[in-house]
Parts: C-alpha cells; structure tokens; sequence
C-alpha cells in the first residue's frame, strides 16, 4: 500500500528531543529501522523542542533546514521519528517535494517486506489500510473544489467519498476473511489444549535473539538475522526437554517502543499465542546499554496485549558478547526460578534452559500409578497421546501397571468421563 523505499534509496532522517519522556524516541533505533526498511541514511537533521509544532511539527526553520539538507544531499526520502498527522506530513512533502514517511509508516512498511503467511500478509495490509485511511485526502488534492459555484463545481468529494466506502469494504473484507483465520487457529489451538501440550512462547524486544535461540532449541531453521522484525509470522514446533514431557515453543513477533496501534489491533490473532501462553520465555540482550528501558517497554506491551498474568521468565541472551557474564540460573526466595543467563549463538548456558523448562513442566505434575485393565484401552491410548506415560510394565492377565506424570486439574478433566472415573486415582488430599 505504501511507497516504500527502494533498497539503497537516499533518505534524510530526522529525529526531535521532546520534552515529554513517553513522547521520545532513540535515534539509533530509527537508523536501524531505515535500513531494515532498504534506505540508506545520507544525513540526520536532529533538534529540540518543548512541544511539536502543529504545521510541520519540527517547526518552520527546522523544515527549511531539512529543505536545504535534502536538496545538498539529493535525497529521495525523508523518514521521520515520531507519529505524524496527515495535515503534517502533507504539508511536509509541499515543503520538501520529496515523499515523507513517518515513524508508523515505516514500521508499517518493514512489516510488509517480512510477511510470508497468508495470515500475515492479511494482517498487515489490515495494518496499512486502518493508517491509510486517516490520509486518503493525500491523494486526491487535485480534485478538491471547495468553493463551489458555476464552472467549480467537480468530482473531488464524490471521489473522495468513493474511495473511502471502497476502501471500507476491503477493510471489511480483510475483517472476515482474518476472521476465518482466527477460527483454524483456535481450532489448531483446541487441539493442543485437548492433548494437554502446553505452550511456551519466546517475547522481547525486537532483535533480541529470539529466532535465533527458537532455532537453537528446536532445531529449526527459522530466518534470524541482525536486523529489526526478523521475524514476524509466529513459528510453533514441538519440543521434548525429557522424554516423555513434551512442550509446544512459539516464536512470534519482537516488540518495539511505541508500537503502532494498528498493528496492535491488525495482529491480534497472532498475538493470541502469547495470550495464552502457559508461559512466557522474556528474551533480553544482555548486552544492550539500554536493556532496562526496553524491558520496560515489553513489559508495557504484554499488558496492552492482556498477556502481563502470563508466568515470566527472563532470559538474558548474548553474554558472550557481554564481559564478566558467566551461564547461570538465578532464583527468588521461594526457589523459583527468575533470570536464565545464556548465548543463542554460542550454544552457552542452554542446557540450563531446558532444566529450567524440565523443572517448569514437572512443577505441577503428580506421579500416579494406575492399574488399567485391558476393557481400558481408550484411557491407556488417551494418557499416551497426553504424553505422561512415564513407564508401564504388561502383567500375565493383560492388566498394564502404568506410571503416570500429570497435571491434577487434567486428571480430573479425565476422571469426569464415566469410563475412566473407576480406574483413575483419587484426588489429592489437600495440605494443611
């Protein structure tokens, strides 16, 4: 939907110091951001202002610094590092006579470059129309006639007004066919549930690693690269930590400060995976100056999301690009684990991340043993598709002595079914 920059194309950045600590963005991160999205930063116009400035934002003498800055630089481009309202950037690219992409449309367009799934190209041309639509008169100056009158009369409104229903319709569209998806992954998520696989999902701050330690564990080899939002379709594989305890790890898309609203509501049907996660692997780089902010920040989002009740560990990846930082497992007073210490790219400290996921899975468990006579072989295929059959031994008269590890609140949806309820153990006695 976008005019997105060509690869190696010549873009000025420019970036505001605001007052206002939840209006201010990092100008390092931006410059990834351009050259994620294909530009190529030739120059960055910097300054400060108390408030934005409502004609250009940055201020009438600072555009006509970015006006000389484009020109001197032959620039194709000019990405700005904050949200802009449509009458700001309009009246920007009038001034500057070159496309102007703000913040948000830039984020809007690397997610466009990453999308691979069905899923996730839907719901980022959801994404794209939703912002779109707040910039539609944009495109159709030319036939804007408000005055009125003999001779001045023309199409500009009725143009407009077609092109907004048209582009409510596809967003509609977009709106039922995204819901289609919602419901094959509910259903594939059912499924899971039924077979009582629960769900670890890697989150962060984008670039942190995630793709690359989802790769380490599953052995997969799902695209990483140093580079912002990698990553942006959700990868789900099956992971056995110990025999016999398997888990379901999800990769999904990194965080980033300031997300963009519509792609908060566009992926929301992804975001479901962390939603209702089991647990929620935090992946932090270690050895980011900046990493306490941007915790904050992806905390910030977990809530938005309603995922911030999900159990959290944090695991604090790239030490080996961090001096001093040794593999380890710190935990609080209770004995509960906290903070995992690893390296994706090395391979350090992950086997300390599978006990961890071990001891997680094991935390809840009760072992049982059961006597299942053979009348009985739907339960016995039932717990081995549960995966807790930890150990069985068959007796002369077909009576199979099964060891189980189990989840109590999944005994006793099993125990509800009147064919098993004779054969499964007793409740737990509860602890006083």
């Amino acid at each position: 939907m976008f005019e997105r920059p060509r690869s190696g194309e010549r873009a000025v950045l420019v970036h505001l110091d605001l007052q206002q600590e939840s209006e201010r963005e990092d100008l390092d991160e931006f410059r990834d951001l351009a050259l994620s999205a294909g530009a190529l930063p030739v120059a960055a116009v910097t300054g400060a202002r108390r408030t934005p400035e409502a004609k250009y934002f940055v201020g009438s003498g600072k555009a006509e610094e970015i006006r000389e800055v484009v020109i001197a630089e032959e620039a194709e481009v000019v990405l700005v590092n904050h949200a802009l309202t449509p009458a700001q950037e309009r009246n920007l690219e009038r001034l500057l006579k070159c496309r102007v992409l703000d913040r948000t449309g830039l984020i809007l367009d690397i997610f466009a470059q990453r999308a691979r799934s069905h899923e996730g190209k839907l719901q980022v041309e959801l994404a794209q129309l939703r912002h779109l639509s707040t910039r539609l008169v944009r495109g159709w100056t030319h036939l804007e006639r408000q005055k009125g009158g003999i001779g001045l009369r023309g199409p500009g409104e009725t143009q407009l007004e077609t092109d907004r229903r048209l582009l409510g319709e596809r967003i509609k569209a977009l709106h039922r066919r995204l819901e289609k998806v919602r419901k094959q992954r509910e259903q594939g998520r059912r499924s899971r549930q039924r077979a009582d696989v629960p769900t670890v999902s890697l989150v962060g701050y984008t670039n942190a690693g995630k793709s690359t330690l989802f790769n380490r564990l599953t052995e997969d080899s799902v695209y990483a690269a140093d580079q912002l939002f990698a990553t942006l379709d959700p990868t789900l594989r099956r992971l056995e930590v110990e025999p016999n305890n398997p888990l379901i790890l999800a990769d999904t898309v990194g965080f980033i400060r300031h997300l963009p609203h519509d792609l908060v509501a566009a992926f929301q049907s992804t975001l479901q995976e962390t939603q209702e996660a089991d647990l929620l692997l935090h992946v932090i780089d270690t050895a980011d100056p900046e990493r306490e902010e941007k915790i904050e920040q992806v905390d910030s989002v977990l809530e938005q999301i309603g995922a911030d009740k999900v159990e959290q560990i944090a695991v604090y990846n790239k030490i080996d690009a961090t001096e001093g930082v040794e593999p380890h497992v710190e935990r609080d007073d209770d004995g509960r684990v906290q903070r995992v210490y690893l390296s994706a790219v090395s391979g350090e400290g992950l086997e300390l991340l599978r006990q961890v996921l071990a001891e997680w899975l094991n935390a809840a468990r009760c072992r049982y043993q059961l006597k299942i006579p053979p009348s009985a072989g739907r339960l016995r295929a039932r717990l081995y598709d549960m995966g807790v059959v930890v150990a069985e031994q068959m007796g002369d008269d077909g009576v199979a002595a099964v060891e189980i590890n189990i989840e109590p609140h999944y005994l006793e949806s099993l125990r509800k079914q009147p064919d098993f309820r004779e054969i499964l153990p007793p409740p737990p006695e509860p602890e006083f």
